[in-house]
């Protein structure tokens, strides 16, 4: 005995069960690929340790990496060229850095670009000894840094360039790290240096003078950007937005709350003496950009820099070639950073 009727019905309700499966199928693959997307690793080069650092320790060590989709971490390579060399290959996904080393890269064809910028203003101070008094008070005298092309040499030379002294009316030796310097200026075997907090405070303790606080120059400088591949922001630019969200509001949560700047740079500088740490937030807190978008002039005196010092690099200096705030004007238009105030 046959019944058409029930097997007819039988077989549509198994249809549109079979039909229900495969979409729910879909559906929890595209949610499981989205997900496997947001947490692939995303990693993060970073240069030093020094209070300029901030931002990036921040989005890391107050979660917002996590609160942003981002399975970030941080990766310490020191030296500028290290940073260039991990980034291409692919060790790291971004860098933070200087922007000279980037723009180097560029116009030696790396196809790289930078799309943030945390500091735009040198985060130095010039100490001197007690008879050093004004910038003029250099001239004949020994100045100390850390290596030649780096930081603290660019540092020297955009100071020396605003105080009209010439390169070659002072001596500039590499003298080793912040606390070698001290040493030596302590021991008069250099006459001033180019440091940052907690040396700063070290240094006055010493007695030395604070000739010079070089955020204060006119010339602003590209000091701490975030450069990325271009392929990489082509292929991965929701992942990279991703990333400038959580690297923006780490600048604003540590222009805004203190509390929690003090407590990274606590943990990051192993430091426990609140005047230090006071004196470290004090310094660097009021420089950072926010939003974190690079001044254009200061991208050129970067340019100009590293043409100077590279005169094998060929290049013009149409800017876009190094630089793609995009990422930035999106967010802006967004309202994402109205939104954090």
């Amino acid at each position: 005995m046959s019944f058409p009727t029930r097997k007819a019905g039988a077989s549509e309700a198994m249809i549109k069960r079979i039909v229900l499966f495969s979409l729910l199928a879909v559906l929890v693959a595209l949610v499981v690929s989205a997900r496997a997307s947001a947490q692939e690793n995303f990693y993060v080069g970073y240069d030093g340790y020094a209070g300029f650092q901030g931002p990036i320790w921040a989005a890391r060590d107050l979660g917002l990496f996590k609160k942003y989709g981002v399975n970030g971490d941080l990766v310490l390579v020191p030296g500028s060229t290290r940073a260039m060399a991990a980034l291409l290959s692919g060790n790291v996904h971004v860098a933070q850095g200087s922007a000279t080393a980037p723009i180097a890269g560029r116009l030696r064809g790396a196809e790289i670009v930078i799309v943030a910028a945390a500091l735009n203003k040198l985060p130095f101070s010039v100490v001197a000894q007690k008879e050093i008094r004004k910038p003029s008070d250099l001239v004949g005298k020994k100045i100390g840094i850390l290596s030649y092309g780096g930081s603290t040499d660019l540092a020297v030379a955009l100071a020396l360039k605003e105080w009209n002294i010439p390169r070659q009316a002072v001596t500039i030796l590499a003298a080793g790290g912040a606390p070698e310097r001290l040493a030596s200026l302590s021991s008069k075997v250099i006459d001033a240096t180019v440091v940052s907090p907690p040396e700063t405070v070290a240094a006055e303790h010493l007695g030395m003078t604070n000739l010079a606080n070089l955020s204060e120059l006119k010339a602003s400088f590209p000091m701490t950007v975030i450069t990325v591949r271009r392929a990489y922001l082509e292929k991965n630019r929701d992942t990279v937005k991703r990333f400038v969200r959580a690297y923006s509001e780490a600048i604003y949560q540590f222009k805004n709350n203190k509390e929690k700047a003090l407590a990274v740079y606590a943990g990051r500088l192993k430091q426990q003496n609140p005047a230090v740490l006071e004196a470290t937030y004090q310094y660097y807190a009021p420089m950072f950009s926010f939003p974190p978008r690079l001044i254009r002039e200061g991208v050129r005196n970067a340019f100009e820099m590293v043409s100077e010092r590279n005169p094998d690099i060929k290049g013009d200096i149409n800017l876009e070639q190094f630089i793609d705030q995009s990422i930035i004007d999106e967010l802006e238009k967004e309202g994402f950073f109205k939104g954090l105030r």
